[in-house]
């Protein structure tokens, strides 16, 4: 097993992929999509920062981290509100590239802030 393959296994929630996998709302092509045809789409109006996306995503897409300034500005009054209460933390895309469309993530997530998107 290489490197990444046991960091990626050690991020994963075993309990709650097959949760997320049952779901009925999950959405997406089964990873059944090229790399980088769609990339998940955060609502950082919505997103709490619980981090469930990081658990279940099989890829490393997501990670957990601060919210950007410019992002936090952007947000209406009473997100920022909602955004300062979670501890300031958002879920952020640095490997959307790698996402194969599964919709592990859509399903997993409590506050329903992610969505795939097709890239055009």
């Amino acid at each position: 097993m290489s490197r990444a393959e046991r960091r990626r296994e050690r991020r994963t929630n075993p309990a709650k992929v097959r949760r997320a996998a049952a779901d009925p709302r999950r959405t997406g092509l089964a990873c059944k999509a090229a790399p980088g045809e769609h990339v998940p789409v955060v609502d950082r109006g919505r997103c709490e920062g619980k981090g469930d996306c990081v658990e279940v995503c099989p890829y490393n897409v997501f990670e957990l981290r601060t919210i950007d300034v410019a992002d936090y500005r952007a947000l209406p009054w009473l997100a920022r509100i909602k955004v300062r209460v979670h501890g300031m933390q958002t879920a952020y895309t640095p490997r959307a590239d790698a996402c194969l469309a599964c919709g592990l993530c859509v399903a997993a997530c409590p506050e329903r802030a992610i969505r795939l998107a097709p890239v055009e």
